[in-house]
C-alpha cells in the first residue's frame, strides 16, 4: 500500500487444523474447509471455520461469496489481541498513551469487534466507490458487505453517536494486505482518539472558545521536557484550509487543545524511550538534560482540516509519528443529528511503528512470536531496550516470471471495486501467496528486476524472497521445499509463466 494510501486511512495461541481440502478456485470460494482452535488458558475453543459457502467466526456465520479472501493465517490472528496483553510491548505502549487522557473525559474502547461492515469501514468516512482501499488487493473481505477492519476509524461514527463522554480512545488490531518486510505485517494495531465540544452548551462562539482555552489549562503536565517547532500558521487558505462551518478563533482553540494534548503524549513516550536507552548503555545520562525535539508539519487528510503530522527528532532524524486535525464537520453531522452542533479534533497512530522505536525491536514479526526469550524481557508498565537473543542466517531465493499478456482490468471493471480479472497482476496478491505458504519464515520480499521484451512486449518480474527464522537456522532443503510451493502457487493462482 502506498504512503498516500496510508495517510488516507488516518484515523491465545492459535492452532490450525485443515480437515477437508476443497477443490475449488480461490477466486470464487475459500481453498479449504478448516477449523481453527485457540487457547490462552489450556482450554480449546472454536475460533472460526471456513466452509464452501460460509465462514463462522466466534460462533457467528457469514455467507461467503466471490469477494471472500480472508485466509486462515489471517483469521487465526483474531484472538491474539496483543494490545490487551499488559506485559506485551504493544500493550505497554497502549497503556502509556492512555495515561495521558483522563478517563473522566475520554471513554476507552479496546475490545471492539474486528469484523465490520463496509458501511462502517468505508461509507461512514466518505470513501468513494472506486477508492483503492476498497479493493480486494488491499482489504480482507469476509464477504461483499463485511470486512476485517482496515483502520480504527471504522468505529469513529459509532463512537460519536454514543456520546458517552466528550472524548474517546480506540485501540484495536487492524488488517491490510501489504508488502512483506521487517516493518510491515498484515495484522497490526492502531490507536485513535477524539475530543468534541457542543456549541449548544455555550451562549456564543466566544464563550465556546473561552471554554476550550480553559480546558487546555487542565491538560496534564508532561513528565519530560520538550521543545516544539510549529512554524506554520494555524490554518492557510490553500495549504491547510479553515472549514466554512468554523470561525478562525474556534478552529485555533481546538487546534491548540489538540497539539498540547499530543505533545504531552509524545513527551511521555519518548522520554521513557530515552531512559530505556540510557539503562541499556546506548546513551549517556547527560542526554536526559536535553529536551526532546518535536515539530508540527502541515498535512492533508480527508477527514480533518486543518491537518497536521507530528514528528520527533530521534536517532539523528525526524521520525513521523501520527496524523491529526480538526474533524471535518460532515463526519460529525453524518454520524447523528445530535452531532450537527459539535466540533472537535481527532488523531490516529500505529502502535507497532512507535513500539519498534520505543523498545528497539528490529523486526515486526517479533511482536507475534510466542518465544519466551522475547516475551519475558518485558513487564507491565516498564519500558526496556530489547536484547537480541539470536540472529540466524538468511536464505535468499529468487523467483522470476512473465506476466500474463492481459494485465489491465476489462472495460467497465473497477480495480478499486474488487472486480479484478484473473490476468491482472497486483503485487499484494503475490505477497499473500508467499505469506500464506512461508508464514513468518519470510523476512521480506523485494522486486529486484523487471523489464519488457522489445519484440514480444511481454513483461517480466523477478522477486527475491529472504527466508529467515527468528528462532532457528533454516536448512536449504526445507527452504527449497517452501520455494517450490510458492512457484507452483504463483503459476496456478496468478497465471504467470515461470522462467
Amino acid at each position: 500500500m502506498s504512503a498516500t494510501m496510508r495517510r488516507t486511512l488516518l484515523f491465545n495461541a492459535a492452532r490450525l487444523r485443515i480437515t477437508t481440502p476443497v477443490n475449488t478456485s480461490l477466486k470464487s470460494r475459500p481453498l479449504f474447509r478448516i477449523t481453527v482452535r485457540y487457547s490462552s488458558t489450556g482450554s480449546s475453543d472454536e475460533c472460526f471455520k471456513i466452509n464452501p459457502d460460509s465462514i463462522t467466526i466466534f460462533d457467528k456465520s457469514y455467507p461467503s461469496d466471490t469477494w471472500t479472501n480472508a485466509p486462515p493465517q489471517i483469521l487465526s490472528a483474531l484472538p491474539r489481541k496483543l494490545h490487551l496483553q499488559p506485559s506485551h510491548p504493544i500493550g505497554i505502549l497502549r497503556t502509556i498513551v492512555e495515561s495521558r487522557f483522563p478517563p473522566s473525559t475520554y471513554a476507552r474502547h479496546n475490545t471492539l469487534p474486528a469484523i465490520v461492515s463496509t458501511a462502517q469501514n468505508f461509507d461512514s468516512l466518505g470513501f468513494p466507490m472506486d477508492h483503492p482501499g476498497r479493493s480486494k488487493t488491499d482489504t480482507y473481505y469476509v464477504n461483499e458487505k463485511t470486512v476485517l477492519r482496515t483502520h480504527t476509524s471504522a468505529h469513529q461514527a459509532d463512537m460519536f453517536r454514543e456520546e458517552e463522554k466528550p472524548g474517546f480512545l480506540i485501540s484495536a488490531d487492524v488488517y491490510r494486505r501489504d508488502a512483506i518486510d521487517r516493518s510491515h505485517y498484515p495484522v497490526f494495531h492502531q490507536m485513535e482518539g477524539a475530543r468534541v465540544w457542543d456549541r449548544k452548551a455555550y451562549a456564543s462562539s466566544e464563550e465556546l472558545v473561552e471554554a476550550i482555552t480553559e480546558d487546555i489549562k487542565n491538560i496534564p503536565r508532561a513528565t519530560f521536557s520538550v521543545t516544539v517547532e510549529d512554524p506554520n500558521p494555524p490554518h492557510h487558505p490553500e495549504r491547510n484550509p479553515l472549514q466554512q462551518t468554523h470561525s478562525a478563533p474556534e478552529a485555533e482553540a481546538v487546534a491548540a487543545h489538540l497539539k498540547r494534548t499530543l505533545e504531552g503524549v509524545v513527551a511521555e513516550v519518548f522520554g521513557r524511550a530515552r531512559q530505556a536507552k540510557i539503562e541499556a548503555g546506548l546513551l549517556t545520562p547527560s542526554t536526559t538534560e536535553e529536551p526532546l525535539k518535536i515539530r508540527w508539519i502541515e498535512a492533508y487528510f480527508p477527514f480533518t482540516s486543518p491537518s497536521w503530522e507530528l514528528e520527533v527528532w530521534w536517532d539523528g532524524q525526524w521520525l513521523e509519528l501520527l496524523g491529526c486535525g480538526v474533524v471535518q464537520h460532515p463526519v460529525l453531522s453524518s454520524a447523528s443529528s445530535a452531532c450537527e452542533s459539535k466540533l472537535g479534533w481527532a488523531f490516529g497512530l500505529g502502535l507497532e511503528r512507535i513500539a519498534m522505536v520505543l523498545f528497539g525491536i528490529p523486526d515486526i514479526r517479533l511482536f507475534w512470536t510466542r518465544d519466551a526469550r522475547f516475551l519475558e524481557q518485558f513487564g507491565e508498565g516498564r519500558v526496556c531496550w530489547f536484547k537480541a537473543y539470536s540472529k540466524y542466517p538468511p536464505c535468499y531465493k529468487d523467483v522470476a516470471f512473465w506476466l500474463p499478456q492481459a494485465t489491465e482490468p476489462a472495460a467497465g471493471v473497477s480495480a478499486a471495486g474488487g472486480g479484478l480479472g484473473a490476468s491482472v497482476f497486483h503485487e499484494n496478491d503475490l505477497m499473500e501467496i508467499v505469506r500464506g505458504i512461508g508464514g513468518d519464515l519470510v523476512e521480506d520480499v523485494q522486486l529486484i528486476d523487471e523489464f519488457t521484451h522489445p519484440k514480444t512486449k511481454k513483461s517480466s518480474k523477478c522477486y527475491r524472497i529472504n527466508y529467515r527464522s527468528m528462532d532457528r537456522s533454516l536448512t536449504n532443503e526445507e527452504v527449497d521445499e517452501i520455494q517450490e510451493k510458492v512457484r507452483q502457487a504463483l503459476e496456478k493462482e496468478m497465471k504467470v509463466t515461470l522462467r
